[in-house]
């Protein structure tokens, strides 16, 4: 089991003080805006602004502020920025390669802030491609077990959603991780959406090919670099190929 997977669960559960919620607010509206501007702002003709609105909704993002992005994204309202994809590439403690992707209008800027966030706190930066074998994209669907005032059971949710060209599903405590190609997310999540099944967020994420078990140390080291690599304006997602036990996530949470 992909420790950022696990370690993403946990952080949804956490309290958010208002700067982290700000923050939060800030990258669910610009991935708004990106896909709006790049798929069209309908979401019902734009999967990837579907999920992104339905994420957004999903963290308490008002909805005035997702009308915003959308009309900034169509033109009708000022203040958009010409937002541009960067992945850039390190380590982590314990020797963990690190995905990292950003949304920037200034790429001197972020790629200054993330090297000053990983390397303060234990890390060093990659040269491109260094990194990114040792990961695969693909579709991510997190599906909450408890449903309606039942658990879901794991053999009802491979029946609603293997059919749609989901490969696999994981177990990671209190949810499912539905994993497919890309290409699928669009019809696993209408899947899910027919069979009633509530999920939590659908993604396109780097999913590790090979993963490295940690310690609890290196773990607490690891999450604290994440942390801070999270905390730039800039960026959006960061991804690991680290492992850790449920024993050892139960200590840190």
């Amino acid at each position: 089991m992909s420790g950022h997977s696990k370690w993403a669960t946990i952080k949804r559960k956490k309290a958010l003080i208002d700067s982290k919620r700000a923050k939060a607010f800030a990258k669910h509206i610009k991935a708004i805006e990106v896909a709006a501007r790049n798929g069209g702002a309908d979401p019902a003709g734009n999967p990837t602004l579907y999920d992104a609105i339905t994420k957004a909704k999903k963290s308490s993002v008002p909805s005035e502020n997702i009308e915003r992005a959308l009309k900034r994204a169509a033109g009708a309202e000022g203040g958009s920025a010409n937002w541009e994809t960067i992945i850039y590439e390190g380590y982590g403690p314990g020797g963990i390669a690190l995905m990292i992707e950003c949304l920037s209008d200034n790429r001197n800027r972020a790629a200054s802030d993330v090297r000053v966030a990983v390397t303060r706190n234990g890390g060093t930066m990659a040269d491109p491609g260094s990194v990114a074998y040792m990961f695969n994209r693909r579709g991510v669907v997190i599906v909450k077990k408890a449903q309606a005032g039942k658990n879901l059971r794991e053999d009802d949710l491979l029946e609603a959603v293997l059919d749609a060209g989901a490969e696999e599903v994981n177990d990671l405590g209190e949810n499912f991780e539905v994993v497919m190609e890309p290409t699928n997310l669009v019809e696993v999540r209408r899947a899910l959406e027919k069979s009633g099944i509530e999920y939590e967020s659908a993604d396109v994420s780097f999913l590790p090919s090979v993963s490295i078990s940690i310690d609890g140390e290196t773990a607490k080291s690891v999450f604290e670099l994440i942390d801070a690599i999270e905390d730039l304006d800039d960026v959006q997602n960061v991804y690991g190929n680290f492992d850790v036990s449920d024993e050892v996530m139960a200590s840190l949470a």
